[in-house]
This record gives structure tokens, C-alpha cells and sequence, in this order.
């Protein structure tokens, strides 16, 4: 059974396989990161560690019983008890409910763990899938993202009032 774990120094080789591996499946729906993504990857993930430990952000990982990764999903901009949601999910576990049931887990925690209110997040109008994981896990569209938030895209923000369970 897969884990949502706290993303720690020690899940660095699972996450950057999971990038590599999902890397053109994920450039379908969301823009690519780029070759320096993966090129300064060990500095990007202490960044990333540096930031969970300062309050400002919560990383978490799904990981499977042999220790790959399934998907990120990541707490941004904490503040004032709101925080931006961002995920995504393998491809060969795409279309099963992952996605769904783990974002549920993660508002669970978003409360509980990290004291936050509210969750906000932006899908590209394209992002169809993303867009039935948010409304399943209780979000509502709050209206037009700027396309400097989704790669250039037109989408939408989503909300959900954490206090309110789907």
C-alpha cells in the first residue's frame, strides 16, 4: 500500500527517477522543467528541504512498498492559513484514483499537520484530469488563473475550504 511521506534528504534518487521517468508524460499536460531541472536536481531538492524547514512550504511524497515514487504533491506559499496545492502522479498509476485520494489525504493533513484553513489550485484548461481530481477532492472553481502561473496556459484556480469535507 503506498505512503505519503514527509519529503526528506533520503527520498532524493526516488524523486529524480520519478522525474525522469514521467518526464514527457508530464510535459503533455504542464510545461516541462527543462534540462537544468534535472542538471542542478541535488541542489533543487536541499532548496526544496531548506524552504519545508522554514515554514514556508510542506513537500510530501507517495511512496510505493519498494520505495519508488508514485507522486509529489506539494504545500506552497503557507500563509496566514492558505497555501497553493500542487501534485502530480506517475503515468502507469494515472486514471486509477491516486491522485484523487491522496489530495484528499493531503487536505486531511494540510489541517491537522500544518494549521492551514484553505488550499488553492491552478490547472491549464487542457488539464482535464486534474481538473476531476480537484472537484472530487472537494475543490470549486474560483475563477481564471493568470497564464504566468500555468506555463503560459489559460486555466483556473480551484478552492477548498478545508473545514468542509467532500
Amino acid at each position: 500500500m503506498p505512503e505519503l511521506k514527509r519529503l526528506n534528504a533520503g527520498h532524493a534518487p526516488a524523486v529524480l527517477a520519478f522525474e525522469l521517468a514521467n518526464r514527457a508524460y508530464f510535459a503533455t499536460s504542464i510545461s516541462d522543467r527543462g534540462d537544468e531541472f534535472y542538471e542542478q536536481f541535488t541542489d533543487r531538492h536541499k532548496a526544496l528541504l531548506a524552504q519545508q524547514e522554514a515554514g514556508i512550504c510542506a513537500f510530501y511524497v507517495l511512496v510505493a512498498g519498494d520505495g519508488s515514487v508514485l507522486g509529489r504533491f506539494n504545500l506552497y506559499d503557507l500563509e496566514d492559513g492558505t497555501a497553493k496545492l500542487g501534485y502530480r502522479v506517475a503515468q502507469h498509476v494515472a486514471g486509477r484514483g491516486v491522485a484523487t485520494a491522496t489530495v484528499q489525504e493531503l487536505c486531511r493533513l494540510a489541517a491537522a499537520r500544518h494549521g492551514l484553513r484553505t488550499l488553492r489550485a491552478a490547472t491549464s484548461r487542457e488539464n482535464v484530469a486534474s481538473q476531476k481530481v480537484l472537484v472530487k477532492a472537494g475543490f470549486v472553481s474560483v475563477g481564471p488563473a493568470n497564464p504566468a502561473d500555468l506555463g503560459g496556459k489559460q486555466g483556473t484556480w480551484y478552492q477548498r475550504d478545508l473545514g468542509v469535507q467532500p
